[in-house]
């Protein structure tokens, strides 16, 4: 089902648990040694947001929250409060950040992207909620304030002429992830002194 283009509230989620998950098949061999492949060649996040409700109108936002969602019905913007950015966390993004493309002279439209690197091992994010607003690109290294248009529905950015052959397309940004609720049951528990609290609240990223 289609995702609602509205974010989880954000003094809710600055409390949430969770990060990124992997897949990987472990066979031990009869000699002690292991075998190990990636099932997911991507990463997927899970969130608990139950830790970031401190009071009773907390609950009840994400009691609307969830109806309004139908529970795992309809998917939604979450921000991960400790991967948000093109950049470090405490950085402003610059239009630098990220390397999304090379131009070819006929392409237009290039997918943001966020890599992670780690000595010599790379592994590229598809970013498909930016935030409006945030967006920043560069050709060659120089900032372009216009001639391009970004969808934040799917993090794809449209130029109005393709960019030149060889010339290195860049973008600095913040964004969501999109998720949806991981149960179709909210477990509140009432409280005389507490006014309700909710054990857990799971969050799953949504592929595509």
């Amino acid at each position: 089902m289609a995702s609602h283009e509205v974010r989880f509230p954000d003094n809710i989620s600055r409390g949430a648990r969770g990060g990124p998950e992997r897949r990987t098949q472990i066979v031990e061999l009869a000699s002690g040694d292991e075998e190990r492949n990636a099932s997911w060649a991507n990463s997927r996040r899970r969130y608990d947001v139950a830790y970031g409700i401190r009071r009773a109108d907390d609950l009840a936002a994400v009691v609307a929250f969830f109806e309004a969602r139908n529970g795992r019905l309809h998917g939604f913007r979450f921000k991960d409060w400790g991967d948000h950015k093109s950049c470090l966390p405490s950085v402003t993004p610059a239009p630098t950040d990220q390397v999304i493309g090379t131009g070819d002279g006929a392409t237009t439209a290039f997918q943001l992207v966020k890599r992670y690197a780690s000595g010599s091992q790379t592994w590229v994010r598809a970013i498909t909620k930016p935030i409006a607003g945030t967006v920043r690109m560069a050709l060659g290294g120089v900032e372009q304030a216009s001639g391009w248009s970004i969808d934040t529905t799917t993090g794809v950015i449209i130029f109005a002429t393709a960019p030149g052959l060889g010339v290195t397309i860049t973008a600095g940004f913040e964004f969501d992830v999109s998720v949806r609720f991981d149960t179709d049951v909210l477990d509140v528990t009432l409280d005389l002194e507490r006014l309700g609290s909710i054990t857990s609240i799971p969050l799953l990223e949504i592929r595509r």
